[in-house]
């Protein structure tokens, strides 16, 4: 299994080994090993899915302090453009995103940890995003970023997406006070 670190820290990328012959393939898609030599030991408590048709944005998401999430997703059929923005107040990289391409044919692996907003786009249709969760959802905790944030200047690789009216109208970054 081979990891990937970006420059904002405690995001990372998996690339677990993917075992494949005639009759199909086989590959581990968790192990809290991986997160040893990171020194990183997360506990996840919840999985979830969606599936999306291609073009449809979900995000920039956040639970907020107690309920903070870390999430290791992946998708299991399709493509997805991730996004993880760091909320992290005293982070030299607060406000920054990174994207990460999640591909079934890959079969990558995405950790986010808690203090970021994330959000992906669907690039194909049918696309199953598997999320795992260190803490439980909690309605009075949700937050969130407008995708389409001028100040956050992401690429979402997509033209007209497809976007819940929730999500139309989450607050910008500069009227955002991080509780992280």
């Amino acid at each position: 299994m081979d990891f990937k670190t970006f420059e904002i820290e405690g995001l990372v990328e998996f690339q677990p080994r993917v075992f494949r012959d005639d009759r199909g393939y086989f590959l581990e898609t968790f192990s809290t090993k991986w997160f040893e030599p990171l020194g990183i030991q997360p506990n996840f408590v919840q999985d979830n899915q969606s599936v999306s048709k291609k073009g449809v944005l979900r995000g920039l998401h956040f639970q907020k302090p107690p309920y903070a999430q870390g999430k290791l997703v992946r998708v299991s059929t399709g493509r997805a453009l991730d996004v993880a923005v760091d909320l992290r107040k005293d982070s030299p990289t607060y406000g920054q995103h990174v994207s990460c391409v999640l591909d079934a044919e890959l079969q990558n692996v995405f950790y986010i940890p808690e203090g970021f907003a994330h959000g992906f786009a669907a690039l194909e249709d049918d696309t199953t995003f598997l999320y795992k969760c260190t803490n439980y959802y909690e309605p009075s905790s949700e937050g969130g970023l407008l995708w389409n944030d001028p100040e956050l200047g992401i690429d979402w690789a997509i033209e007209n997406p497809l976007v819940s009216p929730k999500d139309e109208v989450l607050p910008l970054l500069r009227n955002f006070e991080s509780q992280f």
